[in-house]
């Protein structure tokens, strides 16, 4: 019954597809709607025969690999490459996270719709895809807040920004230790790792311990060179429909020191256009 739920899926999903969908070039009278197998077969790099038996029922055991890159042809979004995975019966793991990350303009405008908070989209690389103005003013003690990896073990800031250094590196390190059992062909992250091997003594012998661990909520201090000490609680949130992407919340107890320094931080945020 799973094959057969499988392979109506597969074709239904293909019918839905035209080659210009796809970058393809066609020639000549199309007979049936969407792609053709062996086109899909192509894009998936397998053979027809292989992509046919799927379709047919007769192939019941296709590898997480060989779906995600039918996934991947077929155009699928994280929830229908997960209920392909599902009606293989194989174990979806967590889609490839892109080389180049792109933020959704929506989300963009929600970061910017709360002046009153730091913000920021991350990956799984640690990478700062997006900030808010207040987050701009958060991180401006840094040369280039482009990795929170890079912030903590590179950047002399971070050895004054982060009260608690050595806890800020050790979830730092367990959070790319996640992101490469997601994925463990992510070139960018293999080569941020081998940029912090190389350069920060103290994340080679952090990454030995192979601890792992996901960000989730937490209460920071950190010391800010403008507006002094401040102690924020922060939520990470998933984006759903981008696969490896997390919106990160923090927040200052009301009527706090914290919440005072949070105001005067939001004298010193950029005004956005």
């Amino acid at each position: 019954m799973a094959a057969t739920r499988l392979g109506a899926f597969l074709a239904a999903r293909r019918a839905r597809l035209t080659p210009q969908d796809v970058g393809m070039a066609t020639t000549g009278t199309r007979r049936v709607p969407g792609l053709r197998r062996e086109e899909v077969a192509v894009l998936a790099g397998v053979s027809v025969d292989y992509y046919t038996r799927l379709e047919q029922g007769r192939e019941r055991n296709p590898s997480p690999a060989v779906l995600d890159a039918i996934a991947r042809a077929l155009d699928l979004g994280p929830d229908a490459r997960d209920h392909l995975f599902r009606l293989a019966d194989a174990p979806a793991g967590a889609a490839p996270a892109p080389a180049s990350p792109q933020v959704p303009r929506e989300l963009r405008e929600l970061l910017d719709a709360w002046p009153h908070t730091p913000a920021v989209i991350v990956n799984r690389r640690l990478d700062l895809l997006a900030r808010n103005a207040l987050a701009d003013a958060l991180y401006r003690d840094f040369a280039d807040p482009d990795n929170y990896a890079r912030m903590t073990f590179l950047d002399p800031a971070g050895r004054t920004f982060f009260a608690d250094w050595q806890r800020a590196a050790q979830s730092t390190v367990a959070n790319l230790r996640l992101a490469l059992g997601h994925d463990p062909h992510d070139r960018p992250a293999l080569a941020l790792v081998a940029e912090l091997n190389e350069r920060a003594p103290e994340f080679r012998a952090l990454w030995e311990r192979n601890d792992v661990r996901g960000k989730t909520h937490a209460v920071k201090t950190f010391r800010h060179g403008a507006v002094g000490e401040l102690t924020l609680s922060y939520h990470a949130f998933d984006v759903r429909g981008v696969a490896d992407q997390q919106l990160i919340v923090y927040r200052a107890e009301p009527n706090s020191p914290s919440a005072d320094a949070v105001t005067l931080l939001g004298l010193l945020a950029p005004v956005r256009e």
